[in-house]
């Protein structure tokens, strides 16, 4: 099961709040037990979370994942994680994408462009692109977030059916004994 897999690797929810360094930094923040739960409203808004910043174009993700998570009390560590969806492997893809769906949604024309990473390209290039960029990144965000939420819920789900039908079978089992 996915979920034991998961906790063997999760910190142990007294050490962070015990942790002298963590406290200076977050106080009480990191005390609430929900960030490091793994059940299904933590994990599926964490998947919301995590994959909504990862198309959030800033350079910044990781940050802004874990203060949401901590706001909305979803697991952190997978919050934080789903943000290297946009990795720098996967970033010129995922945002390429955004910007034609932004541009597709705003019925601007598709400029073509070389990405050049340099400070020129950014001030003459995406000064001309923002907006399809920005909304685009906002839309793909929203559905890819919205998608990981269903389906883990989903996910969620099917495997409860799943594992009480099986404990029904085995006590069915026995009493036929």
């Amino acid at each position: 099961m996915p979920k034991k897999f998961i906790k063997r690797y999760m910190p142990d929810h007294e050490k962070i709040r015990n942790n002298k360094q963590l406290n200076k930094i977050f106080g009480t923040l990191l005390h609430d037990p929900n960030l490091l739960h793994l059940n299904r409203r933590s994990v599926s808004m964490a998947f919301f979370v995590g994959l909504f910043m990862a198309f959030v174009p800033l350079p910044s993700q990781m940050i802004m994942a874990a203060a949401v998570a901590i706001i909305i009390r979803c697991n952190l560590p997978i919050s934080v994680g789903l943000v290297w969806i946009s990795n720098p492997v996967t970033i010129p893809p995922l945002f390429y994408f955004a910007y034609k769906v932004g541009a597709f949604t705003l019925n601007s024309p598709e400029r073509e462009f070389n990405f050049n990473l340099s400070w020129e390209w950014l001030g003459s290039e995406l000064a001309a692109i923002w907006e399809p960029f920005l909304l685009g990144c906002a839309i793909c965000g929203l559905v890819s977030g919205t998608l990981g939420y269903i389906a883990i819920r989903l996910l969620w789900r099917l495997h409860l059916l799943s594992a009480i039908k099986e404990r029904k079978l085995k006590r069915d089992k026995k009493k036929s004994l």
